[in-house]
């Protein structure tokens, strides 16, 4: 049997390095991996495969940047004509990225079986691409891996028990990665001395929607610039926004990094605090390590891009 595996954002890289070490370890099963190169920068990409002992993908793609159309449609055509060439008897798609519609399509129209990790997830707020991602990649799929209870009911409310598809809850994967690799973290080497004596939060911010409106942006710089006074706060800081702040002229007051590796990023989740983050794998790999959780006004109905976003901290607000 051949899978074809698509993958390319640091939740994929987290989850393929779990199955793919099980498929490994299988005679008869033969994996193909494929790196859209949704994650570009080498932190978030290279080292994730270098430190989780991912094999080397066997196509890189080195698609990345652009509009959700833009880019989703250049994999789409890219990894059509991987699958023309391999022609897998499975595609392998995890969680709700662009480069997971893409490969759930192609693959869809070249009527190959797929089978999606991370299925019946839902924030029920279309405006999110992710949800949108989600939802179309669950309705492309053959078999339906859930990591909970509620992704199942997720799928029975959605009408997936009358179609021929498979619903298998399994449990969540990045679970299984957090406690394999948790005995090989690594102190970032970036890290001022002493962090891990002291109280300290870890925060991340990269979503579009908060780095790309000027307003939420500043809001998010203002209240992190409030909290590092009272509590010393650590921020991978993502490219893109990286890239915002300096065009917004707007200043973080934080202790600054560059993107870590996996191996790091479980270090500083096992010794920090509170975390601080619009990551959905970094707010389910907090709750693997007890940690407090940043909170927002946010309900089904008004999730919105317009959000309210508050950060308390030991019952004080910052925004």
């Amino acid at each position: 049997m051949k899978i074809l595996t698509i993958v390319g954002a640091r939740p994929q890289f987290i989850k393929a390095a779990t199955v793919s070490r099980e498929i490994r370890n299988r005679s008869g099963i033969r994996e193909v991996l494929v790196h859209t190169g949704q994650h570009f920068d080498a932190n978030m990409s290279d080292l994730f495969f270098q430190q989780m002992e991912i094999p080397k993908p066997d196509y890189q793609l080195g698609i990345s940047g652009g509009n959700h159309g833009a880019m989703t449609g250049r994999m789409l055509a890219a990894v059509e004509d991987v699958m023309i060439k391999e022609k897998p008897d499975w595609v392998l798609i995890y969680g709700d990225t662009n480069s997971t519609l893409a490969g759930s399509l192609a693959a869809a129209k070249l009527h190959i079986p797929v089978a999606h990790v991370e299925a019946g997830l839902r924030s029920f707020n279309m405006r999110m691409p992710e949800e949108i991602n989600r939802v179309l990649a669950d309705r492309i799929s053959r078999v339906l891996f859930c990591p909970t209870d509620q992704a199942v009911r997720n799928l029975e409310a959605e009408g997936f028990r009358n179609l021929d598809v498979d619903i298998l809850k399994v449990g969540d994967v990045m679970l299984d990665a957090a406690l394999f690799y948790q005995n090989r973290s690594q102190r970032p080497a970036a890290l001022p001395e002493g962090f891990e004596n002291q109280e300290f939060a870890l925060a991340t911010a990269h979503r579009a929607e908060n780095t790309d409106a000027p307003d939420r942006l500043a809001g998010i710089v203002a209240g992190l610039n409030g909290l590092q006074r009272d509590i010393p706060i650590i921020m991978p800081l993502h490219p893109r926004t990286k890239k915002q702040l300096k065009s917004q002229g707007l200043t973080l007051n934080v202790h600054v990094i560059d993107p870590v590796g996996y191996l790091e990023m479980v270090w500083l989740l096992a010794h920090c605090n509170l975390v601080l983050t619009d990551s959905g794998g970094l707010q389910k790999e907090a709750r693997f390590f007890h940690r407090s959780l940043w909170r927002r006004k946010c309900s089904r109905s008004d999730c919105g891009l317009d959000v309210k976003v508050d950060i308390i901290y030991n019952n004080q607000k910052y925004i």
